[in-house]
């Protein structure tokens, strides 16, 4: 063992390492859902069109999902910290200019940039992290810090906008990545070595476009059809994209070094894990979203008020993150996840007594729950990737993972964010498409602005029920399917070395 090797495996640098790590990490999942108390500023702001505020909240997520993949093959290739590096400079470039865009057009140009360069920095700082730490259980404890700060980004991403917004213009909500982003690419270079893959060859640029292309067509068909209902545009965009999707996966077969390995879902705990990282982050990233208007628009609450409603969810989330590796080494995994599915469920159902008028402690009470299987969730996933295959694959590995988590994320708003606003639109006054549009409305009556109000709550309290029983199905199945499985055993560990 070298010197350097022993002074990685053993010691404070692997943790001062993982510290650096975080940074850019807290980021990018924040800037997943830092705008959701944002958006009323932004619309006043810069007056965009419904569509362009759906771009401007989804195509960050958009950008990420579609490359995550793609970048976690890269780095394996080309190595892991240079592309950590490049991606924070551009993502600090995008944030910069998302700050001070003066239109919409501008502002999801940004969105979009910041989506690319997030999209190299999850997969590299997992696999980064997975070098830092061979030892499988002390590996699993940092996997778990890392999916806290993943998961606590997406949490306290708009506390921290709320915050924000409570002193200054909108704008600050993107330039507190700057400091964190001059810290990492600082200390980077002393604490992280570069790692890259031997032996892989060339990326595949077929395997690259379906990939991307695949991935953004079917998310962007899935979000309009939901959003304008049964049309050809919409249909035609999804079903290519389901086909380059498909193509990828039939390419991937006859690979040497595929971008996926998909004979990692032969495991039926690596499926389970992953589906847990698309629906759970569906299901909040909507609720959040629905909620946080709720709050502020339904109920008058200041921004101020709102995000701090969010802080005790916030902190459950944070601690079963933290403690997952250890809770699922005494209780195995199967236990874990459903764990993680029927907790959501209940947290979800809890939605349900909010009205108009009231429901601020079933919120509280709600985001508590649910926030128990949202760190189960984050961390299981995250760990079980990892664990799944060797070190050189680390970055392809963690990428699945974040890709599950991202797509979910964009889905939530789009897919299901689309369904409240189809049931507001049913059941609501018809006189604007969203609630804050009907509410701006000049000589509004009273009666019609709690129409309306009720209506989106109609739509919160449907979303809710949905989400909360996809989630008691795959509890259900986690409990039926995961029987007997050898990789759920208590104190078999949370990660393993091989494929």
């Amino acid at each position: 063992m070298t010197r350097q090797h022993a002074h990685t495996a053993s010691g404070l640098r692997p943790w001062l390492g993982l510290a650096v790590i975080l940074g850019p990490v807290l980021l990018v999942s924040m800037d997943g859902s830092i705008l959701f108390l944002a958006m009323p500023q932004i619309s006043r702001a810069l007056s965009p069109t419904a569509d362009q505020a759906l771009w401007i909240l989804d195509v960050y997520g958009f950008a990420v999902g579609s490359l995550l993949v793609v970048f976690g093959s890269i780095g394996d290739r080309y190595g892991r910290l240079r592309l950590l590096m490049i991606g924070a400079t551009v993502f600090g470039l995008g944030s910069a200019g998302a700050a001070f865009a003066p239109n919409p057009e501008l502002l999801i140009v940004c969105r979009a940039l910041t989506g690319v360069a997030g999209a190299t920095l999850l997969p590299s700082a997992l696999a980064v992290l997975s070098e830092l730490f061979p030892d499988a259980r002390r590996r699993a404890r940092a996997i778990g810090v890392f999916a806290a700060a993943f998961a606590a980004g997406f949490a306290i991403g708009p506390i921290v906008g709320g915050a924000l917004l409570g002193r200054f213009w909108w704008g600050s909500v993107f330039l507190i990545s700057l400091p964190v982003i001059a810290v990492f690419l600082l200390f980077a270079p002393v604490l992280l070595r570069e790692v890259r893959a031997t032996g892989t060859g060339r990326v595949d640029p077929l395997s690259v476009a379906a990939s991307a292309g695949g991935l953004l067509l079917t998310i962007y068909g899935i979000k309009r059809l939901a959003a304008d209902g049964m049309s050809a545009l919409p249909i035609a965009t999804m079903v290519l994209g389901v086909t380059m999707l498909t193509f990828f996966a039939l390419r991937q077969r006859h690979l040497e070094i595929p971008l996926i390995d998909f004979s990692l879902f032969r495991d039926r705990v690596f499926t389970i894990a992953i589906i847990t990282g698309l629906l759970p982050l569906a299901a909040w990233s909507a609720t959040a979203y629905l909620t946080a208007i709720h709050l502020q628009s339904v109920l008058n609450l200041s921004v101020l008020h709102a995000a701090l409603l969010a802080l005790p969810g916030a902190a459950v989330l944070t601690v079963a993150c933290v403690v997952t590796p250890t809770v699922v080494d005494r209780i195995g995994k199967r236990a874990a996840l459903i764990i993680c599915h029927f907790s959501i469920a209940a947290g979800l159902l809890l939605l349900l007594p909010t009205t108009a008028t009231g429901g601020i402690g079933w919120y509280v009470a709600s985001t508590a729950i649910a926030g128990v299987g949202y760190g189960i969730s984050f961390s299981v996933v995250a760990d079980t990737a990892v664990g799944a295959v060797p070190a050189e694959r680390a970055g392809s590995a963690g990428a699945i993972a974040e890709t599950s988590n991202e797509i979910g994320n964009a889905l939530g708003i789009a897919v299901l964010g689309s369904l409240a606003a189809l049931l507001f639109r049913l059941q609501g006054p018809d006189l604007a498409p969203t609630l804050d549009e009907t509410l701006q409305l000049p000589s509004l009556a009273p009666a019609t602005a709690q129409n309306a109000k009720t209506a989106f709550v109609t739509g919160l309290h449907v979303v809710a029920v949905v989400t909360s029983l996809l989630h008691a199905a795959l509890g259900t199945v986690a409990l039926h399917w995961l029987t007997g499985s050898a990789s759920d055993e208590p104190g078999s560990g949370a990660t393993r070395t091989g494929p």
